[in-house]
């Protein structure tokens, strides 16, 4: 039978002080004489203490907590639409419950260290968003409480939806309402959503015999209007664009109009998200519904109740959702 673990009413017991004492100690809190403190950092080093992390974060008022760690810039973040629906998605799963939520937003340069130190106090576990796969892996050999949103690395526990499944869809409803030249707005390269998409659009032009007519960028407005503005330079024949977001499609859509193009009278457009921005453009717009709210909670769901193994995967069907924007040629 393996040694009992030694608790904090050891570390108190050992170091004569009281548990509230030690618990300041462990957290660098002021309130314990420097005699004491190295009386009691002696004793943890004796016994081998670690806190449990779901304590220390009740010992300093967090209570248990789930943690989102985002890899956007601050700008990208406060106007996406998919950002408000993972945090939504969490905070409902958490409603009632005595869990809190904390939001980390980082760039890449800094979330190496942003999980080093995650990797350290984490509680009920950590959802990450955006994060690459390089540095998502090397947490989770740390950190086994963790959940990427989308697939991210090998072994690490992801919820995700059917890209490829949605892209293949998207295409095909446009070809079956007569377009022939169907341009594709991808997301970046490497970024496993945006890969998916692209396998998916990819597989349906090849299988009906359309050209590939495609650009690359971010899943930003304004890179679906600066894109669209080439490939209309490029393909002026283009008939319908199918767009690897719906703030892509949205730029799109401007770009469309400023050129004199109609839609869909000239050019058709489906998204990918069927977030509010595809019902608050004119007219109306196509897209593939991605169900990030029910992603997200699953996530948080499967931290709560412990249900992660390594590859474990709650994957999500993609439905296209037809409106006006894609109507017939």
């Amino acid at each position: 039978m393996s040694p009992k673990r030694p608790t904090l009413a050891d570390v108190a017991a050992g170091a004569g002080v009281s548990k509230a004492a030690v618990s300041r100690v462990i957290n660098d809190a002021p309130g314990v004489a420097e005699q004491t403190r190295a009386r009691v950092q002696e004793v943890i080093t004796r016994l081998g203490y670690r806190p449990d992390p779901v304590a220390r974060a009740l010992a300093v008022g967090r209570g248990e907590v789930v943690e989102l760690v985002v890899v956007e810039d601050a700008a990208a973040f406060g106007v996406s639409p998919y950002y408000g629906r993972v945090t939504a998605g969490m905070l409902q799963e958490l409603a009632g419950s005595n869990l809190q939520l904390q939001v980390h937003l980082v760039d890449r340069s800094g979330v190496a260290a942003l999980l080093d130190a995650v990797a350290g106090t984490v509680s009920v576990g950590v959802v990450l968003l955006n994060v690459p796969a390089e540095i998502a892996g090397e947490f989770y050999t740390r950190c086994d409480r963790v959940v990427s949103m989308g697939v991210r690395a090998p072994a690490v526990p992801f919820v995700g939806v059917d890209n490829a499944g949605g892209a293949y869809a998207a295409v095909r409803h446009l070809f079956d309402t007569g377009r022939r030249r169907i341009a594709a707005l991808h997301g970046p390269a490497g970024h496993t959503d945006a890969d998916g998409r692209r396998e998916g659009y990819r597989r349906a032009v090849h299988e009906l015999g359309l050209p590939d007519l495609a650009a690359t960028g971010e899943f930003h407005r304004d890179s679906g209007y600066d894109l669209t503005g080439r490939l209309l330079h490029r393909e002026p024949a283009l008939d319908a664009i199918f767009a690897g977001s719906d703030a892509v499609a949205a730029g799109a859509m401007q770009a469309l109009a400023d050129a004199g193009r109609r839609v869909p009278d000239d050019v058709a457009i489906v998204g990918f998200d069927d977030s509010v921005i595809a019902l608050c453009t004119t007219p109306p717009m196509s897209s593939v519904r991605q169900p990030v709210e029910e992603m997200a909670a699953a996530a948080v769901r499967a931290l709560v109740k412990r249900q992660l193994a390594a590859h474990w995967r709650g994957e999500f069907p993609a439905v296209l959702r037809v409106r006006r924007s894609s109507g017939p040629a």
